[in-house]
């Protein structure tokens, strides 16, 4: 139970709004009981009433009808106000806990993250913090309600009779107490249950959506559709179980006030108050009890989701409970001017006994160009990762303008770097927004945007066709660019990185996928960008090499051969190699 502490915590955030929920749910309650009551009274005192002419003509209907109408509005209206407020409040908090849990996300690094499947991260955003919402709606309200309504219903029965109301309250509250724990044991495992077949059912059902291309291509449509039914199966199974359990519930709680009503029957027959026999007043009394059954009837479904709650905070604290092991310094004054990078001694690995750099020493100066070569897996993107601070070297140092990337700040470091990655991520949205979110945005401003930029920039790029049409910038380019080509894709990527006026320019196969033409004015056009910065490309390619100051070649984690285009063509037998297969 302590894992809800954290979230319950957060609930004090709305506490104005809950506490209407909970006064609400109190009144409607009291409606709900007076009305029924005061029916049962006004009936039963009517019919005696009636058994003679002087009592009939001296009775009071006007009061009770009265009495009866005013309860029936207050109860619709109170019902509604509850739900209402109360939704209002479960909404507030499920956006407090999303704000919360992203803002324990933020600061994570890629370690923190590592093996965690994206559709299983997405599950614990959305789905679990949903879940969380029963701890409000479903439990903490109709729990203290419930218990908060025997205490008033028991001053109210007390002033007939005190023993009545004693014993039904006891009662009540025996049942209150009894009837969550048990459900709380029988609906552990199944709530348990169906929070994890859900969240099978939504990975298998994403991994799906995600590689429909590629199953299709290979004829494995058939088979990871047969992994997903199995997944609805057992999410239909666990959703039946729940169901039973809850069915178990209602029935055991019937039973219940069946019994209470049975006990009311029983004695409130031999009197209420100083009234022998009850008269009316029995009605009163038994018509309070049946109307009991609806502030009971909430607490026994109450405990079967507290399973599932407590699941799925533990699932959510595993990913808000870590610590980054990338800190960045707090000190917002340094800031880097010239670029200059100094590597020396770094040991990686992504995994503890599995180093993918050994003891890898560089230097790049201010202003120079350089590039680093090598095959896939040895170790070119990871150090680009160590350069971001996305992952921490297990040794070694990496400098910037002579200081550690530890003694800037994270707005710091990101406002010194422009990275184009291998992959450019393009979100849903206009084209204006996705280039807009490569300018810088000065602290406690607005991010603004520059049309005429953005206009200039495409063509620089190629992407002249895009802006055809009245509003070019307003296109909506899709989920992933979807709308564009791989090349456009890539090409937006540049052309954010010509947004940015960053003294380090960082290029991870920036020409990827492009042909040999439109690669050369990719990266003729990136080369007059950064005429006065410092440059870092990673690149299978020998395209530019010849205006490259330096030239690394890399192999198992470390650099090989290092020199310039002339000097590695004459001395470097695997750099001839390399101009032999790709020149």
């Amino acid at each position: 139970m302590k894992v809800l502490i954290p979230f319950i915590r957060l609930f004090s955030h709305q506490w104005v709004m809950m506490a209407v929920g909970l006064i609400l749910t109190l009144t409607t309650l009291m409606a709900g009981i007076g009305l029924l009551s005061l029916s049962g009274w006004f009936l039963s005192a009517t019919a005696v009433a009636g058994l003679t002419l002087v009592s009939a003509q001296v009775f009071n209907f006007f009061t009770p009808a009265g009495g009866v109408r005013f309860l029936s509005i207050a109860r619709t209206a109170s019902r509604y106000g509850e739900r209402l407020a109360t939704h209002e409040a479960t909404f507030k908090l499920l956006t407090e806990l999303r704000v919360w849990a992203w803002r324990k996300l933020f600061p994570l690094s890629a370690k923190n993250l590592q093996g965690l499947r994206r559709a299983d991260m997405l599950n614990r955003l959305v789905a679990d913090i949903d879940t969380l919402d029963h701890l409000y709606l479903r439990l903490l309200t109709p729990m203290a309600a419930s218990l908060l309504m025997t205490g008033l219903l028991y001053l109210f029965l007390a002033w007939f009779d005190a023993k009545l109301a004693l014993s039904l309250c006891l009662f009540l509250i025996l049942v209150w107490l009894l009837l969550p724990l048990l459900f709380y044991r029988l609906g552990h495992a199944p709530s348990r249950n169906m929070l994890e077949t859900k969240r099978q059912y939504r990975v298998q059902l994403l991994d799906i959506l995600q590689g429909q291309a590629e199953l299709s291509l290979f004829g494995a449509n058939a088979r990871y559709r047969q992994k997903l039914d199995d997944a609805e199966q057992a999410l239909f199974a666990s959703q039946t179980a729940m169901a039973n359990i809850t069915a178990l519930s209602q029935a055991m709680l019937i039973i219940a006030t069946g019994s209470a009503l049975i006990m009311m029957l029983f004695l409130a027959a031999n009197g209420v108050g100083d009234a022998v026999p009850p008269g009316p007043m029995f009605a009163l009394m038994v018509f309070a009890t049946m109307a009991c059954v609806e502030m009971m009837m909430p607490i026994a479904g109450a405990f079967q989701h507290l399973s599932g709650c407590v699941l799925a905070a533990m699932r959510i604290n595993e990913i808000t409970e870590q610590e980054s092991d990338i800190r960045f310094s707090t000190d917002t004054d340094l800031k880097a001017i010239s670029g200059g990078l100094q590597i020396h001694d770094i040991h990686f690995g992504y995994l503890e006994n599995q180093h993918v750099l050994q003891g890898l020493s560089l230097e790049i100066k201010p202003g120079q160009k350089v590039a680093l070569l090598g095959s896939t897996g040895c170790g070119k993107s990871s150090l680009l990762s160590l350069i971001t601070r996305d992952w921490q070297a297990q040794s070694g140092q990496i400098y910037l303008d002579g200081h550690l990337l530890s003694d800037y700040s994270e707005c710091a470091l990101r406002s010194a770097m422009t990275v184009v990655s291998q992959r450019i991520y393009l979100y849903a949205g206009t084209l204006r927004e996705n280039l807009a979110i490569a300018l810088p945005v000065p602290e406690g401003q607005k991010r603004t945007a520059n049309d005429a930029r953005f206009i200039d920039v495409l063509q620089q790029v190629g992407l002249g066709d895009l802006l055809k049409g009245d509003k070019p910038l307003d296109m909506w380019i899709g989920e992933g660019g979807r709308q564009l080509s791989g090349g456009e894709q890539r090409r937006i990527g540049v052309a954010r990185a010509l947004l940015r006026d960053a003294p380090l320019l960082l290029l991870d196969e920036p020409t990827e996928g492009l042909d040999k033409r439109t690669e050369r004015e990719i990266l003729s056009l990136l080369f007059e960008f950064a005429k006065d910065k410092t440059l870092l490309m990673i690149s299978h390619r020998l395209t530019a090499m010849a205006k490259m100051d330096q030239i690394h070649l890399m192999a198992e984690g470390k650099i090989m051969a290092s020199g310039n285009h002339q000097s590695l063509l004459k001395e470097c037998a695997a750099y001839q190699a390399l101009y032999r297969r790709l020149g």
